[in-house]
């Protein structure tokens, strides 16, 4: 049988206690908190943006309320401004003034209380 090398040098990692000359320094947990950090920071600088978009929205929403409701008192002036362009409506509104037509005598009288 064919003997297997052994090698000649083996490497030998030193236990680190605390007590050693290494760096008290636990990077695992500092890199942890660093990434914690790291990431509120990120969610913070969405927080202004997002209320932003959503004021925007309710915005919206009333401007979109207040445009249906100046469009419904669109078609009520229209409506109104082509029935008094009949000439019935100008005469009614003649008489309210208090105005008479070519063909009609008009009549004053006074003493009346």
């Amino acid at each position: 049988m064919a003997s297997v090398a052994q090698p000649r040098y083996r490497a030998r990692v030193a236990p680190r206690t605390r007590g050693s000359r290494g760096s008290r320094i636990r990077w695992d947990r500092f890199g942890r908190v660093v990434l914690v950090l790291v990431l509120f920071i990120v969610l913070a600088s969405y927080v202004g943006p997002s209320l932003h978009v959503f004021e925007s929205w309710r915005e919206s929403k009333s401007a979109q309320a207040r445009l249906a409701e100046l469009k419904a008192e669109n078609a009520e002036l229209t409506r109104k401004a082509k029935a008094l362009e009949s000439d019935a409506a100008v005469m009614a509104e003649a008489r309210k003034l208090g105005l008479v037509g070519s063909s009609e005598q008009a009549y004053v009288l006074d003493g009346i209380k």
